[in-house]
């Protein structure tokens, strides 16, 4: 299933997830490329959520169904997540959504417990290929697949990398994984890869630049894009533990694949600069 709102030019980027919210990590970036760079932003979502029917409570007065029931819940939330994700998206700018379908079997750390027995990982290579193939995409967002990150987090992460991988070298998109983390931290994580498996490695251990939520705009400089962020979160309400990450994690952070050519790097640098320096484009008559 795919639903498509605009076309464009500019920074190409290609989001690959399991959830709808996930999109959540990289959010002003994504902002900053669709409504400041002229690029745009595809998103391929491996699951329809239905698995979060646990965390649906305050949200059966919102949609008037019983979501915590798991029967029910998994049968409503499809057609809610998938809602709530394009009324999401369209705050940051996403202009294709291609929904694979693949069953959320619910929270664990184990990424291949769908990758083994669940997913159709062969439709979602095949429709990550078609795609950059179509779009020659400049990047790929992938969430930083870490041991201590969900499994289907992951378990899609994987998928992009193996796609990635299979493609010849002088035609890949650079893939990127995405962490955040609150400007207050002392430091980042440390991440080498997944030891099970060897498509995470990174070329180094640490995030290669950043995108600041905090980058303030507008009247006074009061403003700045956590703001859209915010906006986006409060879009998914049947997670209701999800809108305690508003004001949450100010630093959007790119980590280098191994896989990745040796110019990846300062291209990602450049990237980030990119957004660094464009400014903010509100209304002609805004001071």
């Amino acid at each position: 299933m795919v639903v498509s709102t605009t076309l464009s030019n500019g920074p190409k980027i290609l989001i690959v997830t399991a959830h709808p919210d996930d999109e959540t990590a990289f959010a002003a970036t994504i902002y900053k490329v669709t409504h400041e760079l002229n690029g745009i932003a595809d998103i391929v979502l491996v699951t329809n959520g239905e698995g979060g029917y646990k965390y649906s409570t305050l949200a059966e007065e919102v949609y008037h169904k019983e979501l915590t029931n798991e029967q029910s819940g998994r049968a409503s939330l499809p057609t809610i997540r998938k809602k709530e994700l394009m009324s999401g998206g369209a705050y940051i700018g996403l202009r294709d959504y291609h929904f694979m379908d693949e069953q959320d079997t619910g929270y664990t750390l184990n990424a291949d417990s769908v990758l083994n027995l669940v997913w159709d990982t062969s439709s979602i290579i095949a429709k990550i290929k078609n795609l950059h193939k179509k779009h020659a995409y400049d990047f790929v967002f992938t969430l930083l697949p870490t041991e201590s990150t969900h499994g289907h987090h992951k378990a899609a992460t994987i998928l992009a990398l193996r796609t990635i991988f299979s493609i010849p070298v002088e035609k890949r998109p650079i893939i990127i994984g995405c962490s955040v983390s609150d400007t207050n931290e002392q430091s980042t994580i440390s991440f080498k890869g997944l030891n099970s498996y060897p498509l995470t490695a990174m070329k180094q251990a640490n995030p290669i630049d950043h995108f600041n939520r905090l980058t303030s705009f507008g009247f006074q400089q009061k403003l700045n894009y956590s703001i859209i962020v915010n906006w986006l979160i409060a879009e998914h309400k049947s997670q209701g533990a999800m809108q305690l990450a508003m004001g949450k994690g100010h630093l959007e952070h790119f980590w280098n694949y191994a896989i990745n050519p040796a110019s990846a790097e300062q291209s990602i640098r450049q990237f980030a600069e990119l957004l660094r320096n464009t400014p903010f484009k509100g209304y002609p008559n805004e001071k």
